[in-house]
């Protein structure tokens, strides 16, 4: 029952906008911030201490606004030089997974935001979910749920990016230098 009305919450995510949306270019998920991954460094996740399925995973390192790289229309920033010349040599590694989507949205058919703080590196890739409810039905098996978004994604990738802000989450701008 708790899943059918998840897909319902889901489902509705889907078919409304906030009045006054996030930005997006291209198929990247961009919220308010301007930034991919709300301008947190998605090269810094692969230094974090993953924790266990279950347990909340450490909170994502800011990015500064001035060391920032374009890739798939977007503007990532990152924590350090250093992150950005790793993501500028190897992009497709750094990137979350599903252009900043959350994975379990996917895994549904559908395309909504990913929030930073709530992620996971499976198979050397980076996933981000909405909410902690959401990764609690994600990681029930995540590799059901990574099986089903492979096959979904390649339909529902050239639709538009989400425009939804990411629920319960004020996603704050990079760090200034």
């Amino acid at each position: 029952m708790k899943r059918f009305a998840l897909a319902g919450v889901l489902a509705l995510g889907f078919a409304t906008t906030a009045l006054t949306g996030p930005a997006f270019a291209g198929d990247q998920f961009v919220d308010q911030t301007g930034y991919a991954v709300s301008g947190y460094d998605v090269v810094a996740y692969r230094t974090l201490a993953q924790a266990p399925v279950g347990s909340a995973q450490p909170k994502a390192v800011p990015g500064r606004a001035d060391i920032t790289a374009d890739y798939n229309g977007a503007t990532f920033a990152f924590a350090s030089e250093a992150n950005r010349d790793a993501f500028l040599a190897n992009p497709d590694y750094y990137a979350p997974q599903y252009d900043g989507h959350c994975a379990y949205g996917v895994s549904k058919g559908g395309k909504v935001p990913g929030n930073p703080h709530l992620w996971r590196i499976v198979d050397d890739k980076l996933f981000l979910n909405i909410t902690k409810n959401v990764v609690g039905f994600w990681e029930e098996d995540i590799p059901g749920n990574i099986t089903l978004a492979e096959g979904n994604w390649p339909g529902i990738e050239p639709k538009p990016a989400s425009t939804n802000p990411i629920p319960g989450y004020d996603s704050p701008a990079p760090v200034s230098n």
